[in-house]
């Protein structure tokens, strides 16, 4: 009686650990198209998103780049009509000040301190998240895949993988020649980006 009750706990255990090994691959599975999927995700916000700061960075920082060299044009008419004693460059000088005046005044009530910074510091900010959500989505993914795989591999689980016909994931694929493999001096400079 004691045989057949220790012959049914090894076959109780033994059916535990296939079924817990099969919920366990079945949900690796899962969670690895999950984080491909994210990749995907990652991707279209990246493809969305970037060149739509780029062009907002851009008119921001082409709006700026008008109020500045529009201050710097009327103070360089002051100074030589004033050099001068032209009257008639005095009257341009002083119709550029007053063109301009408006406009200054507009855009210091709506925005008291001109934000260019911000506005690539923001820009900046968003490459800098985009790139670490991509790489963490990719990492997600290669340590999933490697679990699944070694579980493929590694006795007893593989007998329970080849029972049900589990095959190996291929992560994140990189060909194994090729011109990336290699770092050029051209890539060990920094990146920049022209706004």
């Amino acid at each position: 009686m004691s045989y057949q009750l220790a012959l049914l706990a090894i076959v109780v255990a033994l059916a535990f650990y296939v079924v817990s090994v099969y919920n366990w691959l079945q949900t690796t599975l899962t969670r690895i198209s999950a984080s491909i999927q994210e990749i995907g995700n990652q991707l279209k916000r990246q493809a969305n998103l970037i060149p739509n700061l780029e062009t907002a960075a851009k008119a921001y920082l082409k709006h700026e780049k008008d109020i500045y060299k529009s201050l710097t044009d009327a103070r360089k008419a002051v100074e030589s009509a004033a050099g001068g004693r032209d009257m008639v460059a005095v009257d341009k000088a002083a119709d550029k000040v007053s063109a301009l005046l408006p406009k200054l005044a507009i855009l210091v009530e709506s925005n008291p301190e001109l934000k260019g910074e911000k506005v690539v510091s923001r820009l900046m900010d968003e490459l800098r998240d985009t790139a670490d959500k991509l790489t963490y989505a990719r990492r997600v993914l290669i340590d999933l895949s490697a679990d699944f795989n070694a579980k493929l591999i590694t006795f007893p689980s593989n007998i329970v993988a080849g029972m049900f016909g589990f095959k190996s994931q291929a992560g994140l694929t990189t060909p194994t020649k090729g011109t990336h493999l290699t770092v050029t001096e051209d890539e060990t400079k920094d990146q920049k980006i022209s706004l």
